[in-house]
């Protein structure tokens, strides 16, 4: 597990106060609960960048004040019995405005002739080398537990098998993925709240549905994933595209319009792989508030930090009820499973369960019985910290590959997810191009329009930008990918 913990030298409290105060108000907010485990300290070390003796201290004073206790040979947990009590996260005394509902659509609408992104090409499988992005590396999948779960359930099946289920998901998985987001990503959620849908895309249908009008603003960034923003122009909404920098979505170009929908990727910027600062993320939250609009949190791969805590999510931060958060579990076990979940607004919670019921009333029971399970058993939280190191490795060595054969280079998005950006440097041909040579030479890489991103302004810059994804290949296969790609290059 990786806390959500930031350390400020600026502070005028000593590092160690700092870590105690964060998780303490971890524990009173709910985010961490009793019996959780907590990182060890020279995981929480590693994590946070400072000697093992802070971390150490930090925890010695949490056991002391009754807030965390160690099982010997076991390790670090939350105590099951809090000395504060009385204490309620500003979450819960949050009074959240009441939302914007949109009108029943019109009627009479025209066909539209809809746009499709575009998927991975079956010839690619030839390829010495397929820097792909998105996809999970197959051989990383937990198929002995997975197995292991699937006949134990297979065994008490008896009618669920046979039977319509709750459309808003199985019971059991939805109160794991709540105690999962609280203190990985700082949401702090109902049961309720949570929505089992078939991954990403049929979440941001269903948000879709519920929210976008004909004519309505859906503001996307600039650019974007084609998978969300193809959805709502779909429903017929007007995309307004946002232009992006270092620090995530430029919010001065927020437009100043009633009831639109935002779709953002906060955590690591698809595609370009920037991540929201914190100051930015406060300020859209400010917007959709003053604007009455809606916030759609598409947290595809954040279980991937390579470099230092990950900042709390959105809806970690939203007090006014304005997030809808999605996330899959296609990165970090495999998008073949289609498995995602949204968490609603709580005043909006029937809404999305009855549209959820009328698109296809629940997803299958054996599949999220195995992934319940597997998450309740520990092993999921095992398996994220298994992959996220291997993942690390490999962006490590392709960081080193990059550097060796083509010099310094500047990446974006190298410090979290599943693929970087690297800009091309001056005299290097268009992304195009090099995507075009790559595939001469046996190496798969990908152009914005390839990787599944949509652009709104041709002089962006986006053709010097090429995606790199890296989980899928060996260290091996990274190095004789990128020394393909630079003798494609310098023919």
């Amino acid at each position: 597990m990786q806390l959500s913990i930031i350390l400020k030298e600026s502070e005028k409290s000593t590092l160690q106060t700092q870590i105690f105060d964060q998780i303490r108000t971890m524990i009173l907010n709910g985010q961490l609960r009793g019996d959780d485990p907590l990182p060890t300290t020279r995981e929480l070390s590693a994590q946070l960048g400072v000697s093992r003796n802070t971390a150490v201290l930090a925890y010695e004073r949490l056991i002391a004040e009754g807030y965390i206790r160690t099982k010997p040979y076991v390790g670090t947990f939350v105590s099951p019995d809090l000395p504060d009590t009385a204490f309620l996260s500003s979450a819960a005394n949050a009074t959240p405005t009441a939302p914007h509902l949109p009108e029943e659509p019109e009627t009479g609408l025209a066909v539209r002739e809809l746009r499709t992104h575009r998927l991975a090409d079956p010839d690619r499988r030839r390829l010495a080398a397929d820097f792909w992005v998105g996809r999970p590396d197959a051989r990383t999948f937990p198929l002995k537990a997975w197995s292991h779960h699937i006949k134990g359930r297979l065994k008490s099946a008896a009618t669920k098998l046979t039977s319509y289920n709750d459309p808003a998901g199985l019971l059991e998985l939805r109160q794991a993925i709540a105690k999962h987001l609280a203190p990985a990503r700082g949401v702090v959620c109902d049961v309720d709240q949570i929505i089992i849908v078939g991954g990403c895309q049929e979440g941001f249908n269903l948000v879709g549905r519920m929210l976008v009008t004909p004519g309505s603003t859906a503001v996307v960034e600039s650019p974007c994933y084609q998978g969300a923003a193809f959805v709502l122009e779909s429903l017929g909404a007007k995309l307004h595209p946002v232009p992006i920098d270092r620090d995530g979505l430029d919010v001065t170009q927020l437009p100043h319009v009633n009831g639109a929908v935002a779709y953002v990727t906060p955590s690591h910027q698809y595609p370009v792989g920037v991540t929201m600062s914190l100051q930015r993320r406060i300020e859209l939250l400010s917007w959709a508030t003053q604007y009455d609009a809606y916030i759609m949190e598409d947290d595809y791969d954040s279980d991937f930090r390579f470099v230092g805590s990950p900042l709390t999510a959105l809806k970690g931060l939203d007090r006014n009820e304005r997030v809808i958060y999605l996330g899959t579990f296609s990165k970090c076990m495999g998008p073949g499973l289609r498995l995602g979940y949204v968490v609603a607004p709580r005043r909006l919670v029937d809404s999305f369960r009855r549209m959820k019921m009328l698109m296809n009333n629940g997803q299958s029971w054996l599949e999220q019985a195995a992934m319940a399970d597997f998450m309740a058993s520990g092993e999921f939280g095992r398996h994220l910290r298994r992959i996220r190191q291997l993942y690390r490795e490999r962006r490590d060595a392709l960081l080193g590959a990059l550097h060796k054969h083509f010099g310094e280079c500047e990446v974006y998005g190298e410090q979290a997810g599943m693929h970087l950006v690297w800009k091309l440097p001056e005299g290097f041909p268009p992304a195009e191009e090099v995507e075009a040579r790559g595939l001469a030479a046996g190496v798969g890489v990908c152009s914005l329009a390839t990787g599944s991103a949509l652009r709104f302004d041709k002089n962006d810059g986006g053709d010097r930008l090429l995606m790199l994804g890296f989980v899928a290949l060996s260290e091996k296969e990274i190095e004789d990918g990128i020394a393909r790609l630079a003798g494609a290059l310098k023919a």
